[in-house]
């Protein structure tokens, strides 16, 4: 009998969680997965036929929401939804942050009932509250399988029988994008003040961004400025850039919003030459593509994961922005490559126990 599996994922139109979307519903053809995100969801997934969009931006479930926490119940339509799934699967990257208005784990994600749990591909952190660490240490026991993608969050939760980690999810993408011409360079982008940690560094950093695109440009190619997620403000700092570069060089210089189009955005990034990445998926995807990758960190989770592959490459920290030369980004072309098979293989370790679930293997 076909399994009915709930999807707890970031559905903001951000590139990297709607890989890990991706890369779980071609995995399990046979499963059908239900996932509550905005009604365009279902534009993005159109031509996958084993996944089920619940709009969560419906005038009727909104006011469904409103009411129910308005009476203080803490379920939710996402709730009603899993509680008519078989299991759940909790898929993502940065998924377990403490936000600044926490104040103690709701009852709702303490209540799990006799119901399989996966949480697969996330980091833990940041976090500046003990209590938080503890609440989520207890919270983790009653799940069935947690696999972290990077040594420093596993390390927190390595004496729990039930936590495990592997390389990144996307490490494991199909690489096999058309053979296209690489003539341009990829560069990231973000808008840092979206980050409460990285209010102030907007100007630097557009400036150096703007700079950097300039260095590429007067060797000959062509720029492309790419957003991963417009609703963390990537798109206008795209914007903001582009008006930063000089009118002799912005013939040279493309944007690409990503939205809707995953494959599109793929082959955006498989065309380059090199990637100059902000993005923690940009960094990966990057490297999946054999691409040379110079990261602008702008979180440890970026850090973490170089350090886990022993990454050799220059780099930068986003808050050390200024001191950058842009040349320096345009000689990492020569020296930051890195060979990720033994990271790919890894990767599909996230996946080890829900194999065992959804596929009758053995984990």
């Amino acid at each position: 009998m076909q399994k009915r599996v709930m999807i707890y994922a970031y559905t903001n139109f951000n590139l990297g969680d709607d890989l890990f979307i991706k890369i779980l519903c071609e995995r399990y053809p046979d499963t059908q997965f239900a996932l509550y995100a905005p009604r365009e969801y279902k534009y993005s997934f159109r031509t996958y036929e084993n996944i089920s969009i619940y709009s969560s931006d419906n005038f009727f479930v909104r006011l469904l929401n409103y009411g129910i926490r308005k009476v203080g119940i803490e379920h939710s339509t996402s709730s009603i939804i899993a509680k008519n799934c078989d299991a759940v699967v909790r898929i993502g990257g940065s998924v377990f942050m403490q936000k600044s208005n926490w104040a103690g784990m709701p009852k709702y994600k303490q209540n799990i009932k006799e119901k399989p749990f996966y949480v697969l591909g996330a980091n833990f952190g940041p976090f500046s509250d003990d209590q938080y660490y503890k609440d989520h240490y207890e919270l983790f026991k009653k799940y069935t399988d947690i696999c972290f993608r990077d040594t420093y969050s596993y390390k927190l939760f390595e004496d729990l029988p039930n936590v495990r980690k592997a390389d990144d999810i996307v490490f494991q993408l199909n690489n096999q994008q058309p053979d296209l011409s690489n003539d341009h360079i990829l560069i990231s982008v973000i808008k840092p003040s979206f980050r409460k940690n990285l209010m102030g560094y907007d100007d630097v950093y557009y400036e150096r961004i703007k700079d950097i695109t300039v260095q590429f440009a007067k060797k000959g190619y062509k720029v492309t400025l790419m957003s991963f997620c417009e609703k963390e403000g990537d798109q206008e700092a795209v914007e903001a850039i582009l008006h930063k570069v000089p009118i002799e060089i912005q013939e040279s210089v493309n944007k690409y919003y990503y939205k809707f189009n995953i494959e599109e955005a793929l082959d955006i990034v498989a065309s380059s030459a090199c990637v100059v990445a902000t993005r923690f998926h940009a960094m990966i995807l990057g490297w999946v593509f054999n691409k040379p990758v110079f990261p602008i960190a702008y979180s440890e989770k970026m850090n973490n994961v170089m350090n886990d592959i022993d990454f050799q490459g220059s780099y930068i920290n986003l808050k050390e922005i200024g001191n950058l030369n842009p040349v320096e980004v345009y000689e990492s072309m020569e020296t930051n490559f890195v060979d990720i098979s033994v990271q790919a293989k890894n990767a599909e370790n996230h996946f080890k126990k829900l194999d065992g679930y959804l596929l009758g293997y053995s984990p």
